[in-house]
């Protein structure tokens, strides 16, 4: 009886006619209030719901472990890789969704990562060869293009995901396990999650709409048959849904789409400052009524947060309004706007309520990054190294502020770098004690030969050390 009630209520959100037979106690007088249905809502939508296959080449190596060294496994951990590599062609399957009648569509950048050759397939089961326009790990979105000639093709609208309540009605569209295209329904069960950890930007709606592996790049659609959201991720201790799934909110893909038109990469506004959470006892030193907000920690001279007043110490609140409880929070609603124009960030100062206006603009390569890959025998054989600077800081979702040196922007499998396991973002210390100040110094340094090699590198917080042969 319970579960009869929900779905009463729900009914009567929806359904006008069926608000005024309950309020009149009314028994339903035609065939047609009883069939309720979402069908007309699917048969809209589901036509621009697609199935994204992925074909990778990947090279397999027997597993040893190379190093004992106590230093080294904590840095780099215990398995590593010899011998020959045999290439072995992988296949995954995910879902995408046509967001342009020209052909463009949003899926997740989990689903074609290191993807060499892509197909997309209909619900009408014609299949296309796609290309990829642009890849965004940082929020887990990729944008697909296929040439259907001049027909134009079935798509959603994006609607403004800050419109969306909690309770909501929604469908969850996508390809569950290969079993073919699913719909499934459910409600928005909160909205604003940050602490997802599949992402940098981490603002997603959660919902009860089953989710499972397969649906990852398919479509969150509301009841007028909009897409708000990509769906991307499931809470499961067993594999499969337990009413707890992650979409990408729609602000954010069609900011991602945005950048798809204008060019490969996704361009983004930078605050030029790093934040933590308030939490209770930082609130209580602070002075606040409550926890929440984002401490302002450190702060880049020149950048848009310093020029527009802001301070170390200040605590941000809201974005244009909207209330911000983290530092993803913050991350996320600079993250959805555009360049040009400024942002009003509201904050707090020694207990006074505060405005600021933040300059949109992206953030500078200043020094150039000369990015350069190593080659040579060598650790670092193998790897892109950069100068750091802001825009490769953001590049990289690296949350620091002012930090000078040379970063690893890549790392080519099967190298001697990705063999170490060096990964993404690591700053490189010192290598064969001399400091690494530019990238020029780190080519220098590793062109001679050494009957081994002694290296720092910096991962997070924390330097480690070690020694390699050469």
């Amino acid at each position: 009886m319970a579960l009869a009630a929900v779905v009463l209520m729900a009914v009567l959100a929806f359904f006008p006619w069926a608000a005024r037979a309950q309020d009149a106690r009314e028994v339903p007088s035609s065939r047609g209030q009883v069939q309720l249905s979402y069908a007309p809502v699917v048969k809209r939508v589901a036509p621009a719901v697609v199935n994204v296959y992925t074909k990778r080449v990947v090279q397999e190596r027997a597993g040893s472990p190379l190093f004992n060294d106590p230093f080294f496994q904590q840095f780099f951990g215990n398995r590593f890789s010899f011998g020959v590599p045999r290439e072995r062609v992988q296949q995954s399957l995910g879902s995408g969704v046509i967001v342009d009648p020209s052909g463009l569509i949003v899926t997740n950048y989990h689903v074609i990562k290191d993807g060499q050759q892509f197909t997309v397939a209909l619900a009408d089961r014609r299949e296309f060869d796609a290309q990829l326009v642009l890849s965004d790990e940082r929020t887990d979105l990729a944008v697909l293009r296929i040439d259907a000639g001049k027909q134009k093709l079935p798509h959603l609208t994006f609607k403004n995901s800050d419109s969306v309540e909690v309770g909501d009605l929604v469908l969850a569209i996508g390809n569950p396990f290969g079993v073919g295209q699913t719909v499934t329904s459910g409600i928005v069960s909160a909205l604003a999650r940050t602490h997802v950890g599949v992402s940098d930007y981490q603002f997603f709606i959660q919902t009860d709409a089953a989710i499972n592996p397969g649906n990852s790049g398919g479509a969150l659609v509301t009841m007028d048959g909009r897409l708000i959201g990509i769906n991307s991720a499931i809470y499961s201790q067993t594999g499969g849904s337990i009413g707890i799934g992650f979409a990408i909110p729609s602000n954010m893909v069609e900011s991602v789409v945005a950048s798809a038109h204008n060019g490969d990469h996704v361009r983004r506004p930078w605050f030029g400052a790093s934040l933590q959470p308030v939490d209770a006892e930082l609130a209580q030193s602070l002075g606040l009524d409550r926890p929440g907000g984002s401490l302002v920690r450190d702060i880049y001279a020149g950048g848009p947060a310093e020029k527009a007043g802001l301070k170390v110490g200040d605590v941000i609140r809201t974005i244009d309004g909207f209330d911000v409880e983290d530092p993803q929070a913050v991350r996320y609603r600079f993250a959805t706007k555009g360049l040009g124009g400024k942002a009003s960030v509201g904050y707090t100062r020694d207990g006074a309520k505060r405005e600021a206006q933040v300059a949109l603009i992206a953030p500078p390569e200043d020094p150039p990054a000369d990015e350069t890959k190593i080659a040579g025998r060598n650790p670092f054989a193998g790897a892109t190294a950069a100068n750091l600077s802001p825009a490769i800081a953001d590049k990289l979702g690296l949350d620091i502020v002012g930090e000078q040196g040379v970063v690893i922007v890549n790392v080519e499998p099967g190298s001697a770098a990705n063999q170490i396991q060096f990964q993404r973002g690591d700053i490189i210390v010192e290598v064969a004690g001399t400091k690494i100040g530019t990238v020029r110094d780190l080519v220098r340094v590793t062109a001679a030969t050494r009957p081994q090699w002694d290296f720092s590198v910096k991962r997070g917080d924390r330097v480690f050390s070690a020694t390699v042969g050469g």
